[in-house]
């Protein structure tokens, strides 16, 4: 277990020293390629350039340009190109209401917002992460109660004999269907269908949409249904029945408690249930750690359908849109370090879970 932790804790300093390098690297280029095009120019940079999408300065200064340098028109056309390149850049800077945006520095100030935006992310990310862990468990479990219940009324019920179709069965179908529309759809999709209607812009609705949008929380249900189905067909059961333990999967005190299927803390204790949930939930642990890349994707996507300003995806997209790099390194650091340590203690809950196993 040390071995693992050393190496994520070495591949968060190479991955942090890679991107500080490409950063100094990028921006210094970036330095130097501003200078050679500022200093073609630099002899022209009090000309009274002051309507720059008027067509009759910029014919007015061509032709003194063509005056005073005769014999050069096409290289006074590149020059004059590029004066109003840079005025019409330097005018988007000081109309833009970013501090960030309107002089490419980065300073205290900037970083002490984005630290103040990350705990607001992380607060966000745990609960829809804590969310989607119960709502996987319980969905998964239920999803695989119901199966059994319907295989024991499959086979329980006589050759020849038509079940009557129910009502009940086919609202718990409709509703099922429309679930699966709903898991399924894109943030953005369910954002904007209801954004005329509710307070789109508030963190409780961020959670909600984290929760049930992008597949993210049917995909992983589906996981744990298939580790608990692999895990009901292994050879343990059958010790397990000889054992007397029970087996029926009604929701009765006799078979499975509803509320203990929707409690925090599942605990089937003296049902087969129990073995097979606990088997099932150890495997899922490791998925955990795929399930952090996938959230964070997923609130990216939110924060940009709801337009939420103030929040550190959001922020990140904003820096690049302006080509500010050094605040977009240091958001970024932050994700990677956010699924790093998400992979650390996941690997040390795996970790500990193992050792209880074994010593049983």
């Amino acid at each position: 277990m040390k071995s693992r932790i050393a190496e994520h804790f070495i591949g968060i300093i190479v991955i942090t020293v890679v991107m500080i390098g490409g950063l100094l690297f990028f921006e210094g280029r970036a330095a130097f390629e501003k200078r050679q095009q500022f200093a073609s120019i630099k002899s022209f940079s009090s000309l009274p350039v002051k309507q720059i999408n008027d067509p009759f300065e910029r014919a007015l200064i061509g032709d003194c340009l063509d005056l005073f340098y005769p014999g050069q028109h096409d290289s006074n056309q590149v020059v004059l190109g590029r004066i109003y390149r840079e005025r019409q850049s330097e005018l988007s800077a000081t109309l833009s209401s970013s501090a960030a945006a309107a002089g490419k520095h980065f300073s205290l100030a900037t970083l002490l917002s984005i630290a103040g935006m990350f705990p607001g992310f992380l607060l966000v990310y745990l609960i829809v992460m804590l969310l989607t862990y119960y709502g996987v468990q319980t969905l998964g479990a239920l999803r695989f109660i119901i199966r059994q219940q319907t295989l024991y009324r499959d086979a329980t019920v006589l050759p020849g004999v038509k079940e009557p179709l129910r009502p009940s069965l086919i609202i718990f179908n409709a509703f099922k269907i429309l679930a699966y529309f709903i898991l399924f759809s894109p943030a953005y999709v369910i954002a904007y269908s209801i954004r005329t209607e509710f307070n789109t812009d508030s963190t409780l609705f961020m959670i909600i949409l984290g929760v049930i949008s992008n597949g993210l929380l049917v995909m992983y249900t589906n996981k744990f249904y298939t580790f608990l189905v692999a895990e009901s067909r292994k050879g343990y059961i059958e010790n397990a029945l000889v054992k007397n333990l029970r087996s029926r999967y009604s929701f009765s005190p006799h078979g499975i408690p509803l509320g203990a299927v929707f409690s925090l803390r599942k605990n089937f204790d003296g049902h087969i249930f129990d073995h097979i949930f606990k088997n099932a939930r150890f495997q899922y642990l490791s998925t955990i750690k795929e399930q952090a890349s996938f959230l964070i994707t997923g609130l990216v996507i939110i924060e940009m359908a709801l337009n939420i300003h103030g929040h550190l995806t959001y922020e990140l997209l904003r820096q690049l849109l302006y080509k500010n790099y050094i605040p977009v390194i240091i958001i970024m650091l932050f994700i990677f370090y956010t699924v790093k340590f998400t992979e650390i203690i996941t690997d040390m809950i795996v970790h500990r879970e193992s050792q209880r196993y074994e010593n049983r």
